[in-house]
């Protein structure tokens, strides 16, 4: 484990805006920077980053944090695996406590899996450069594919042997062991590059292929692809069938719907351009960067998933795919760019010539003239899909009439209004439709998966509240497309809280943000801190906090209000509980820079102040009463509530009992009431 020392050293390194700006593209606009929220699809950005206050926050999905929780999210990994990727970039060194077994365990197999691809890249490379067969055999496979030795270096393509288990022999030589070498299914520890035969021996998995090493973004070597070269005979001489590629099998620290093939190598030159192309196979993006065209990536050769596309929205929300001119390539172009369109992105497809594929195109033109054919022959996805396939329905209703739907359910994926009726007036003119009818069914498509995402995330509410969880922001399995589409009316659904919660909520920001700053100051020169406060009153009144993390909050600042030094809004902000500092920066993060709180109280009670002109101390010492009052007429309403239920059902020999208590608690309700009143006006 990290020690608190360290974390604290890696949090003031750790410069909020250097870190979004490795992953998002921003731009200045006042004191904070402003760019395309990475974590779901917007046209006009709302993800804005404040230096000053160290967080990020979107304004549309509402995801926030600290830059530590923007690497766990933007890299899908764990607290502490972030404080190491930070350290890194910092250069702080970590020297960490002891951790559990379990925790040990977990962190020395994934730094055992990366050790192991590290060694076998460089192997690789080695044998490819360095050895008889790897220049007779492999480097002259590149060359002849015209790939030049800068291109090959800088990709870092090697050569797996056929000799034997070379590979196998060297890493056991070296002092890895067969758990990182092979592969459990089970377990999924183990890099793969060796198999396991019946005897559960290892063998060199990629013999006598060229190789293809694949980086994650940040350039860590994950896994590995090998392309045959020869025909494999049986002793009878028949040709053993083999497939053309053998990849490493999926494992805790790669999988291959996660990755995308020379990211690593184009994502600067994908922000700088604001595009990325995208390729089917490896060759394809060598020989496109080769040429000069160096903000391309590939898919390696399997269908496009969502992860893939959310990389990519990391640098860019456009993209034009390439792909082959023959009927496969045109089909394979149509496949999957769905989700492009429901993650908010432009898409244009390019059709190369007959024959000619991203690869041999790239060789026989160069990069100029490569470009002016795409800029020349790229259509929208939209009208290009539209286009191609009305040509082949055109006399069949029934056909016609399954492309409509097709086309209904494309546009229906997009989230900007604008965007989506341009395409309906395309398709209308070029199905011979009315526009209103696709419209209609657009409207339709839309309507019904968010009101499947609604019934779905409501079942997972219900289930959450049985299990004694409450939550006011989207669970992890929300979709990508209703994140992206109608953001209002799914906040409007998530955002569902108790009139007590709400009031809960506002004590907690005034909590995080001004906790340690004094409410009201004793004769004796004693004052009486805003969090302590609250914590009095709420103690005094038996407030039990309905909201867990809330309840956290409130629990970790009466524990540690007297230390030394002691912010509120900094302790919070970088508390090591991933869901109290997630809230904490929501809280801190708010659109008004003064008083967020006040303006929520005014607004609710329609008496809008003029609130700039007031001291922030003037505000508090209106606050802290208000909303405590706000809180307790919301319990109150609730115990009434209670009360006239209970009347309701009848039972005569508590009527006067309950009577009496409905007549107290209306009466204190008229005093609170009263107290808001006056202070409002």
């Amino acid at each position: 484990m990290i020690p608190p020392q360290t974390i604290d050293k890696i949090f003031s390194a750790a410069k909020i805006e250097e870190v979004v700006q490795d992953y998002v593209p921003l731009k200045r606009r006042g004191a904070n920077l402003i760019g395309l929220c990475p974590f779901h699809s917007e046209r006009t950005g709302s993800f804005t980053v404040s230096p000053s206050k160290g967080i990020f926050k979107c304004f549309g999905c509402g995801e926030s944090g600290n830059a530590v929780g923007f690497v766990m999210k933007i890299d899908n990994c764990s607290y502490a695996d972030a404080l190491r990727t930070l350290a890194k970039k910092y250069h702080i060194e970590i020297e960490e406590r002891e951790l559990t077994p379990e925790e040990q365990q977990h962190q020395d197999d994934r730094e055992a899996m990366y050790a192991v691809n590290e060694w076998a890249n460089k192997w690789f490379q080695d044998q490819l450069w360095n050895t008889e067969e790897g220049q007779t055999i492999g480097l002259k496979y590149f060359r002849e594919r015209g790939m030049q030795d800068t291109t090959i270096r800088k990709f870092g393509l090697g050569y797996s042997p056929n000799k034997g288990n070379a590979l196998t022999d060297a890493a056991h030589k070296a002092g890895y062991i067969d758990k990182y070498l092979t592969n459990d299914v089970d377990t999924l520890i183990g890099t793969g590059v060796c198999g396991k035969n019946e005897k559960g021996e290892a063998y060199d998995r990629f013999r006598d292929r060229v190789i293809f090493p694949i980086f994650t973004p940040s350039g860590k070597t994950v896994a590995f692809a090998g392309r045959i070269l020869r025909k494999k005979y049986d002793k009878d001489g028949k040709e053993i069938p083999m497939g053309k590629y053998v990849n490493s099998p999926g494992s805790t620290i790669y999988s291959k719907t996660n990755e995308l093939y020379g990211l690593f190598q184009a994502k600067q030159s994908i922000a700088k351009t604001n595009l990325c192309y995208l390729v089917e196979g490896q060759m394809d993006a060598l020989s496109m960067h080769q040429a000069g065209i160096e903000n391309v990536v590939a898919s390696g050769g399997t269908a496009l998933t969502q992860p893939q596309v959310r990389l990519i929205k990391r640098f860019t929300t456009n993209i034009t795919v390439l792909y082959d001119g023959d009927a496969a390539g045109i089909h394979a172009a149509i496949r999957g760019i769905d989700m492009f369109l429901s993650e908010g992105f432009f898409v244009k497809v390019v059709l190369l010539p007959d024959g000619e594929d991203p690869d041999s195109y790239a060789r026989s033109h160069d990069a100029s003239e490569f470009m002016e054919y795409i800029r020349t022959h790229q259509q929208d996805f939209i009208r290009f899909k539209a286009q191609f396939s009305w040509e082949q329905v055109k006399s069949d209703p029934s056909k016609r009439s399954e492309l409509t739907h097709d086309l209904v359910e494309s546009i229906s994926l997009i989230p900007d209004e604008i965007t989506r009726y341009e395409y309906i007036r395309d398709c209308a003119e070029l199905l011979q439709t009315s526009a209103e009818v696709l419209t209609r069914a657009v409207e339709q498509q839309r309507l019904e998966r968010r009101k499947n995402a609604t019934e779905s995330y409501n079942a997972q509410r219900r289930e959450k509240e049985r299990e004694g969880i409450l939550t006011s922001k989207p669970t992890s399995t929300d979709t990508p497309t209703e994140k992206s589409e109608n953001v209002r009316e799914d906040r409007a659904i998530i955002g569902r809280m108790s009139k007590v919660d709400q009031n809960i909520r506002n004590l907690t920001q005034l909590l995080v943000r001004y906790g340690e700053r004094p409410f009201f100051r004793f004769p004796n020169g004693q004052t009486v801190s805003v969090g302590n406060y609250l914590l009095q009153q709420l103690d005094a009144d038996g407030v039990d906090i309905p909201l867990p993390v809330d309840k956290r909050i409130f629990e970790e600042f009466r524990a540690h209000q007297n230390a030394d030094g002691f912010v509120a809004e900094t302790f919070f902000k970088f508390h090591p509980d991933q869901e109290i500092n997630a809230l904490a920066c929501d809280l801190i993060a708010d659109r008004y820079q003064l008083s967020s709180i006040f303006y929520k109280v005014a607004i609710s009670e329609n008496v809008v102040q003029d609130v700039e002109q007031r001291s922030e101390q003037d505000l508090l010492n209106e606050l802290v009463p208000q909303l405590l009052c706000e809180l307790k007429l919301s319990l109150i309403n609730e115990r009434i509530a209670a009360v006239k239920k209970q009347m309701e059902s009848g039972d005569t020999d508590q009527s006067l009992q309950l009577l009496g208590q409905l007549s107290e608690l209306q009466s204190v309700k008229r005093e609170i009431c009263k107290f808001l009143g006056n202070r409002m006006h």
